[in-house]
């Protein structure tokens, strides 16, 4: 029997096998390789086809590079869309469409915003010039492009680079829809980038004539008018249905630029651009110059509104605060609403004269050309509010929209703060040079007090104290400075504010609406005074959909007893300090003045025991002013707008201050003097001692300059530059 042999061992049935995978391995990377090489070489023999030279190849390379940027651009454009985009829901068309007509106080109708759906005009009843002039002179090839139009956005860059200004516009319809409907005015390239996603999603959601139906509806024409019907009314007393070629050039021309070309406002600038829109017919083959001539011969008149006078920076600001309530869903699916308002007419006009007038009176010696005014209730209903010195020429509500400086009228968060924190208005602080690194704040008159109270810094509006108590605080200073901030956002103020060293003297932008609200605490003993117009709304139907309850919307915020300390404070300044001229005599007033550098920007915040008030005085370009301050113009307004307001008025003390004895308060039913001549000087103050505790905070103070000080470099030379310096009144 022949011998069996022995079975291999583990170890070399694992190597053989090894070996074997090892060997497939190479092979299978062998012929990878050599079939790769031959791909290769098929692909560059196919390749070099198209191949070019010279000049062919730099529009090749030219083409790629703009392939490659142009893909880039769209990934980036896309990710700046998607928030805007994420935040259209299914009702997105629903929330476009309220409309709301406003009451005052007193439930009489003083304007409508918006579009009720019942009221526009269908297409097809519209005169076909009407939607012709619109689209020769707003997008001509509207019904050709995919909601971005290239070929008329090059046109008319050429254009207006041939007419040395804007002739035509570059963006559709559908852009200016999709801005109209989701998007502010502001000018930047995110902007832009959102517009263009937004019109191509508009032309993927609704048909061409859907597009163009909102356009018309929707748009903002001047005087309170949105939609074409509103203005036809509006201008020409008489529905789109039935204006003439004349009136209808004058509308489509109004799209654009609906400020400065409204008939009611500039009737040579409204015609003028009525003819550029007759030629436009003309020149995009809607209509022949003979069918135009008539209209050019006679252009359009509009209705007479010269007496008409409607709170329109009021009614823009209500607008908005009923369309917020409506995108939260606080009232319902309702689309139309009926408001009563705050809106106090007699305060409205007084405030609108009051501003007109000073500017005529003193505007051109203060080098001061606009202005603002806000006065509410001290449970925040606005009663007035005037956005500007005239609504027909510039739409922009200052009261709301625009950040300035509010200067000293800060410094009573800064006070309320240290009030809080252990200080009183007996409390010395030693007002001497403080300079924080390079920073050194200067008071108004470049000249310091020495020792004084709380209530004497405030009186006077002195700058270097706030700084001070800025660092008392706490010990490290970016804590009292976050300090201070949290009072004025826990008052009110809603802008983000920056924790600059010079925030305690107001160098931090605020709006006009803010820092009134912010006030209202004051006024209202400490409790939070929301500036809201609407007190009740109701449906189409009358069904009550909301109504302010002061009990719930007004809670507590500050402790009443700072408050009233507080209170004193600020009577002080308007009795013995730089707040005189807004003195009601027999009517307790108590407030601040604010005055920024170099004089651009000039406050008065005041308010009674019935009535908050603030006034703001400047310029749109930031110019400086003649050296107006907040206790000039400002407080003179504010006095003259208050003395109406208090007419008839039940009058309430202020919380915390005593008020005059009932001989020297006016009666009932009459108004207040208008003079404060005569009035008896208060007592004088004098300093008080220091608690112990007060005495180791302004200790821990001497402790930080002195660190800070030591901590600056050597003086610097003759040449060198000099610490900033703040003067901020």
């Amino acid at each position: 029997m022949p011998e069996r042999k022995p079975e291999p061992s583990f170890f070399k049935r694992f190597s053989r096998r090894a070996l074997r995978l090892d060997s497939w391995l190479d092979n299978a990377v062998y012929v990878s390789g050599q079939k790769l090489r031959a791909a290769i070489e098929w692909g560059s023999d196919f390749s070099h086809r198209f191949q070019v030279a010279g000049w062919r190849r730099l529009l090749v390379e030219i083409g790629c590079e703009a392939l490659t940027l142009g893909t880039a651009g769209l990934i980036v454009g896309l990710m700046l869309a998607q928030p805007i985009m994420k935040q259209i829901g299914d009702d997105w068309l629903h929330r476009a469409d309220i409309a709301v007509t406003f009451e005052d106080r007193y439930g009489n109708v003083v304007g409508q915003r918006g579009i009720r759906s019942n009221d526009s005009v269908a297409l097809a009843d519209m005169p076909d010039y009407v939607i012709k002039a619109v689209l020769a002179t707003e997008d001509r090839r509207f019904y050709d492009h995919f909601g971005i139009d290239i070929i008329g956005t090059i046109r008319a860059v050429t254009v207006n680079s041939q007419a040395s200004g804007v002739v035509q516009g570059g963006s559709s319809i559908t852009q200016q829809l999709a801005k109209n409907l989701f998007l502010s005015n502001q000018r930047t390239l995110e902007r832009k980038i959102r517009e263009a996603y937004l019109a191509l999603w508009l032309e993927g959601h609704l048909s061409k004539d859907e597009i163009l139906k909102l356009y018309l509806d929707r748009a903002y024409m001047g005087g309170g008018a949105f939609g074409i019907e509103a203005a036809a009314q509006y201008y020409f007393g008489k529905s789109v249905r039935d204006v003439s070629l004349a009136e209808a050039a004058m509308l489509a021309g109004l799209f654009k630029a609906p400020t400065k070309y409204a008939p009611t406002n500039n009737l040579a600038a409204a015609r003028g651009r009525a003819n550029q829109v007759l030629s436009n017919l003309v020149d995009a083959g809607f209509m022949t110059e003979g069918q135009v001539s008539g209209a050019r011969r006679n252009p359009a008149t509009p209705v007479d509104r010269a007496r008409e006078k409607a709170p329109d920076y009021y009614l823009d600001w209500a607008y908005g605060e009923i369309a917020d309530m409506a995108d939260d869903g606080g009232l319902g699916d309702e689309s139309v609403f009926v408001v009563r308002t705050a809106l106090d007419p007699a305060i409205q006009s007084a405030a609108e004269n009051a501003l007109e007038s000073m500017l005529r009176q003193y505007g051109s010696d203060y080098n001061a050309h606009q202005g603002a005014i806000v006065i509410m209730d001290t449970d925040g209903a606005v009663r007035a509010m005037v956005g500007g010195r005239d609504y027909s020429q510039s739409q922009f509500n200052r009261a709301t929209d625009a950040l300035r400086q509010p200067g000293s009228s800060f410094k009573p968060f800064v006070y309320t703060t240290a009030l809080m924190n252990g200080f009183t208005p007996k409390s010395i602080v030693v007002d001497s040079p403080v300079c924080i690194k390079n920073w050194c704040p200067q008071n108004f008159g470049h000249s310091f007090s020495g020792p004084v109270t709380l209530l004497q810094a405030i009186t006077r509006s002195i700058n270097v104290i706030p700084v001070k108590l800025s660092l008392a605080l706490s010990k490290n200073a970016v804590d009292g400075r976050r300090m201070i901030i949290d009072t004025a956002h826990t008052m009110g103020i809603e802008t983000d504010l920056k924790e600059s060293w010079a925030l305690p003297i107001g160098v931090e932008a605020v709006d006009l609406l803010e820092m009134t609200g912010a006030y209202g605490v004051f006024a209202s003993g400490g409790h939070k005074a929301p500036p809201h117009a609407a007190t009740e709304i109701r449906s189409a139907r009358g069904d009550l959909l909301y109504r302010f309850d002061a009990t719930t919307e007004t809670p507590i915020v500050i402790d009443p007893k700072i408050i009233s300390d507080m209170n004193g404070m600020l009577n002080s300044v308007v009795e013995n300090g730089t707040g005189k001229k807004a003195q009601l005599p027999g009517i307790k007033v108590a407030g601040k003045t604010g005055t920024t550098n170099s004089y651009r920007d000039a406050w008065f915040m005041g308010f009674t025991g019935n009535f908050v008030g603030g006034v703001w005085y400047g310029n749109d370009n930031f110019q400086p002013s003649n050296k107006m301050t907040g206790g000039t113009l400002p407080a003179m307004t504010w006095q003259q707008v208050m003395t109406v307001a208090h007419q008839g008025a039940d009058l309430r003390p202020i919380p915390g201050v005593a008020p005059f004895p009932p001989e020297q308060q006016p009666k009932k039913g009459e108004p207040p003097p208008q003079t404060v001549d005569g009035t008896p000087p208060p007592p004088p103050m004098v300093p008080q001692a220091l608690a112990r505790n007060a005495t180791l905070v302004l200790h821990d103070i001497g402790v930080m300059i002195d660190s800070a000080s030591a901590a600056l470099p050597p003086a610097p030379a003759k040449s060198a530059a000099l610490p900033r310096r703040s003067t901020i009144e």
